[in-house]
């Protein structure tokens, strides 16, 4: 009876975050972060479960995963636990905005019942709504920075596992191919894990194009099940953390369609004659500029016109003859 009170708690508090979107608080450039564990609880064995409202950089984010998550207290040697977790689970998703939580329309559903579910079954929870998508630094870096800051005398960098979709600028970093990879990694660990210590894994999602294009079946939702299914299985206490960097991601598909087309280009001699969404959104920007400078030129000669026109303040009185 407690776990139904304590999961209908959590289920309130994750249906209260989509609320605040389907009002429209969430902005188009901010992103939400979920960061729970089913094996984590507060000191007085109640559910642990808070929301923060405020937009908050992508750095801030990191440094309350450190604080208000403790992960500091995890991935630090010299920092001992009472109750210690052997995997801190890290996904780098590349598609889902605030917005998205509430709204179906340009958004995975599965994936937001997957968050849904994963969150509101835990006992450990922190829902963080609006973060502003990072746009000078790439999420996997700032988490890696966090990292240091928070550890700055022992950071076990041989616990730390990236994919190699991840950009991380730390040569040493192990990095994994596939989702196979990671399963392997995370059932070897299980055995050579000394205690008290605990791996950082970090996935970063490529995004449902690229995986189209490199023939793979795995969405972002079957990726990030997969590996929580990975980590549940090899019998580990976890804590895990989901947020969004679509930033880099949209960058990296209009950087790409720019090469598609400059190559198209170069290979046939016709220029082509089609307008996808982008083009037409284009032109009708470009088209609304260009008349409101007519108006506004039309309605700037009307008042010098008017502001020029001089006429007598009084006439005079006809005489008479």
């Amino acid at each position: 009876m407690k776990k139904i009170q304590i999961g209908a708690v959590a289920l309130l508090v994750f249906l209260s975050v989509a609320s605040l979107f389907e009002i429209g608080l969430a902005s188009p450039n901010t992103v939400p972060a979920f960061l729970w564990s089913p094996h984590l609880q507060s000191a007085n064995g109640e559910l642990d479960e808070a929301v923060n409202y405020q937009v908050m950089s992508a750095k801030d984010l990191v440094g309350s995963v450190f604080t208000q998550g403790g992960w500091s207290n995890f991935l630090c040697s010299e920092k001992k636990l009472e109750q210690p977790v052997d995997v801190a689970l890290v996904f780098i998703g590349r598609e889902l905005l605030s917005s998205d939580v509430s709204s179906k329309r340009n958004s995975d559903p599965a994936l937001v019942n997957t968050l849904n579910n994963l969150f509101t079954a835990s006992n450990f929870s922190l829902a963080f709504p609006y973060i502003a998508a990072p746009e000078e630094e790439r999420m996997e870096n700032l988490l890696l920075s966090g990292l240091k800051e928070a550890c700055p005398n022992n950071v076990g960098v041989s616990n730390i596992v990236f994919s190699d979709s991840c950009f991380v600028e730390d040569g040493t970093i192990q990095k994994l191919s596939d989702l196979q990879s990671f399963k392997d990694h995370l059932l070897a660990r299980r055995e050579t894990r000394k205690e008290g210590e605990t791996d950082l894994v970090v996935l970063c999602s490529e995004g449902s194009e690229s995986n189209s294009q490199a023939g793979q079946s795995h969405s972002e939702r079957e990726s990030f099940l997969e590996l929580v299914s990975s980590v549940e299985q090899s019998g580990s206490k976890y804590t895990a953390l989901y947020v969004s960097d679509p930033y880099w991601y949209t960058s990296y598909k209009t950087l790409q369609r720019f090469l598609a087309e400059t190559a198209k280009g170069n290979s046939t001699p016709e220029i082509a004659t089609g307008c996808d969404e982008l083009c037409k959104f284009k032109s009708s920007l470009l088209e609304g500029i260009l008349v409101g400078i007519v108006f506004l030129l039309i309605l700037i000669s009307g008042l010098c016109c008017m502001a020029g026109i001089d006429t007598p303040t009084r006439f005079e009185t006809p005489q008479d003859s």
